[in-house]
C-alpha cells in the first residue's frame, strides 16, 4: 500500500514497485483516514508512508496500521530530512525510513527487505541521528542492558527470568526503568529501536 498525498508521487512508486518481480500494490491512499480503513480491509504486508498527509502524518497511519492490520510493515518514504522525525517513526513502529531521493531500484529492494522482515533506515540519516544524539543506553544499569538486549530478541519476561536467574518480578522492574530511560513505552519499540542501532544499510 502507497500513502502519500499527491496522486503523481503515488502513481510514480506504485509504477516501479509494481514492475518489480512479485510485488504488487494493492491499494492507495492520501489521507490518514483512507489508509487506516483501507489498511484494515486489505492487510497490505507493507506500507510505503509519507510523513506529511492532510488529516494527520505519517505517524498517525502507522499507529492506525499497528491496530487495523498489525502484520503491515511501515516504511517512511518521505522528502524531509528530519532526525525527530526518524525517532519518532522507529518508536511508532516504522521499519524503514528513506528519502524520496532515493533511485527507485533502491525503494524495490526496501520493500523487498521490510517484507522479509528486517528493520532499515538509510545510512545517511541514521548517522547524523547517532552523532546528534547521544547514546541513551549509557545511563543503563548492567543489569538493564542485558534485559534490553533480550527483550530486543522477542523474550518474554518469563524466558528473561530463566535465562538470567532472576525473579519475573524483577525483570519486569528492569523493562519498567530500561524503558522510562530509552524513552519508550512498548517491547515492540524496543525490538524496532536495537534493530536500528545495529543497521547501517539495506545493501550490507
Amino acid at each position: 500500500m502507497i500513502v502519500d498525498d499527491h496522486e503523481v508521487v503515488r502513481r510514480g512508486i506504485a509504477d516501479v514497485v509494481a514492475a518489480a518481480e512479485g510485488l504488487e500494490v494493492v491499494a492507495e491512499a492520501g489521507t490518514v483516514a483512507d489508509a487506516g480503513r483501507r489498511g484494515g480491509l486489505l492487510k497490505p504486508a507493507v506500507a510505503l508512508v509519507d510523513l506529511q498527509l492532510p488529516d494527520g502524518t505519517g505517524i498517525d497511519v502507522i499507529r492506525a496500521l499497528a491496530t487495523s492490520s498489525p502484520e503491515t510493515r511501515c516504511i517512511v518514504l518521505t522528502s524531509f530530512d528530519d532526525d525527530d522525525a526518524v525517532a519518532m517513526a522507529v518508536e511508532a513502529g516504522a521499519r524503514a525510513f528513506v528519502l524520496k531521493t532515493v533511485r527507485g531500484a533502491e525503494i524495490v529492494d526496501v520493500v523487498r527487505a521490510v517484507a522479509a522482515g528486517r528493520v532499515l533506515l538509510d545510512e545517511r540519516t541514521l548517522t547524523r541521528r547517532r552523532q546528534a544524539h547521544p547514546d541513551p543506553t549509557a545511563s543503563l544499569t548492567a543489569s538493564e542492558t542485558k534485559v534490553l538486549d533480550l527483550v530486543a530478541t522477542g523474550m518474554t519476561n518469563r524466558d528473561i527470568a530463566d535465562q538470567l536467574g532472576l525473579a519475573e518480578k524483577t525483570v519486569k522492574n528492569h523493562v519498567t526503568s530500561m524503558l522510562a530511560k530509552l524513552g519508550l513505552s512498548r517491547r515492540t519499540q524496543v525490538i524496532a529501536w536495537v534493530a536500528s542501532q545495529h543497521t547501517t544499510t539495506w545493501r550490507s
